[in-house]
């Protein structure tokens, strides 16, 4: 496989189709060999069926992994991590915050670079949700400022790398938790002398459901994720 696309899921009943079919739009006519991989926390809302029942799309091997036993954002990256079969890796959100029509140039940018982050904070980004997007920048000035960082956007776990490049990293520390992983995988990768390009993004509003977020606790995890990376840099 040329192309894998690890999606996420957890109760996204209506929109995983959808987006399924928007990645096919933008990346099959490339000519590349595409697979795209739901990785489901056994959605009680039939995520899982809804994905089996789509049609078979032209130019990709879709498959789905339900999880019966595991949970959580971070560990459902690792394992579509470690099942996939293509050579370059590319990660994104299941409710249209993450727009499919950035995939094609993340792809094609790995040809020099080592990651690529959708960035909402470079010239280009943004973000619909204002008040999000205020909370983000501000918080990503902090992880800036104490990791001594050049990447603007270190929270979006909008990304692509090489498998290969992937699967040298600690895939169980760095994969853990919600979204504080994309923290300690950017750091980590800075910490490799990875080649990193932000490009620009633009966030929309959900389509569809409800958000998983829990702002009190993702605010103390990567408040405390990023003072142990601090205090790993100090020693």
């Amino acid at each position: 496989m040329d192309i894998s696309v690890i999606l996420p899921t957890y109760c996204e009943c209506g929109n995983i189709r959808p987006l399924i079919e928007a990645i096919q739009t933008n990346l099959a006519p490339t000519g590349w060999q595409i697979e795209i991989i739901v990785v489901d926390d056994a959605s009680p809302d039939g995520t899982a069926e809804v994905v089996r029942s789509t049609l078979t799309l032209p130019g990709v091997h879709l498959q789905c992994l339900v999880r019966e036993q595991e949970r959580g954002l971070a560990s459902a990256i690792k394992y579509g991590i470690l099942y996939c079969n293509g050579e370059r890796v590319l990660v994104m959100d299941t409710d249209f915050n993450h727009s499919p029509d950035n995939l094609r140039a993340m792809a094609e940018t790995l040809d020099t670079y080592d990651m690529v982050i959708g960035s909402r904070f470079v010239r280009g980004g943004g973000m619909e949700d204002r008040f999000r997007y205020v909370c983000s920048f501000l918080f990503n000035l902090f992880i800036r400022v104490l990791l001594f960082t050049p990447v603007h956007d270190n929270l979006c776990g909008f990304f692509a790398m090489k498998r290969q490049t992937l699967q040298d990293f600690d895939l169980g520390y760095t994969f853990r938790g919600y979204g504080e992983y994309f923290i300690r995988l950017v750091e980590l990768a800075r910490r490799a002398h990875l080649s990193i390009r932000e490009i620009p993004v633009f966030y929309t509003l959900r389509k569809s459901g409800e958000s998983k977020s829990h702002f009190g606790s993702m605010l103390r995890n990567y408040t405390s994720t990023t003072i142990e990376l601090w205090g790993y840099r100090s020693k």
